[in-house]
C-alpha cells in the first residue's frame, strides 16, 4: 500500500474548506497585525473555495482586481473584504478585549 504525500499547502487548502477552520485561521491571521499576514490567509481560504477566479466571479470583481487586492501589496477596501468574506460563507464579528472587558466589570 503506498501513502500518498501531499505537502502542506495541499493539507491546509483542504482543511480550510471547513467554514469553522477557515474561520479560525482568518481570526489568528487578524490577531498576527500583519496585514501580508492576512493578505496570505484570504488568498489560501479563496483557493480553498474554489480558486481566484471562481471566487472573483461570485464576488462580481474581476480576477485581476481579486489578485491585485490580496497581493502583498494589495490593500483592499473594508467592503471588499466583507464581500470576499461574504463569498465563502464568513463574516467579521467585533468583540471587546478581554482585558477591558474585565475592567468594565470590576469598575
Amino acid at each position: 500500500m503506498t501513502k500518498k504525500i501531499t505537502s502542506y499547502q495541499e493539507d491546509l487548502i483542504e482543511a480550510l474548506k471547513d467554514p469553522r477552520e477557515a474561520a479560525a485561521y482568518l481570526n489568528a491571521a487578524i490577531e498576527d497585525g500583519d496585514k501580508e499576514v492576512f493578505l496570505l490567509a484570504m488568498r489560501n481560504v479563496a483557493q480553498a473555495h474554489g480558486g481566484m477566479s471562481t471566487i472573483a466571479k461570485k464576488a462580481h470583481i474581476n480576477r485581476e482586481s481579486l489578485y491585485r487586492m490580496l497581493s502583498k501589496k494589495g490593500n483592499p477596501e473594508l467592503k471588499s473584504v466583507f464581500n470576499l468574506l461574504h463569498v465563502v460563507g464568513l463574516k467579521i464579528s467585533i468583540e471587546p478585549e478581554k482585558s477591558r472587558r474585565s475592567k468594565a466589570v470590576t469598575a
